[in-house]
């Protein structure tokens, strides 16, 4: 049951937000719209989920870039397991 400080949102309210979400985690976005954001985040797990995933990937992606490509089967089995072998490069 909802308490009474949880403020009820919509998912039209995450819609209007997730294309700021990459300027978001890049720190790229205007203070104010950070607030608009950071503050709707507070009432909302799953926007919150998305902006911790965005997160990590993005560190992932640099993590990545920084040391030498991984192994082809490890890369293979990795894009296997998450149903992506159509990308896989032959």
């Amino acid at each position: 049951m909802m308490n009474e400080n949880h403020k009820k949102h919509t998912h039209k309210d995450c819609r209007k937000l997730l294309g700021s979400l990459s300027d978001y985690v890049d720190g790229e976005l205007s203070e104010e719209l950070c607030s608009v954001l950071e503050h709707h985040m507070e009432d909302c797990e799953d926007c919150r989920i998305v902006v911790d995933t965005l997160r990590k990937t993005v560190y992932l992606f640099h993590k990545k870039s920084e040391t030498d490509s991984m192994p082809a089967d490890i890369r293979q089995r990795l894009f296997k397991s998450l149903d992506l072998e159509e990308f896989i490069e032959k």
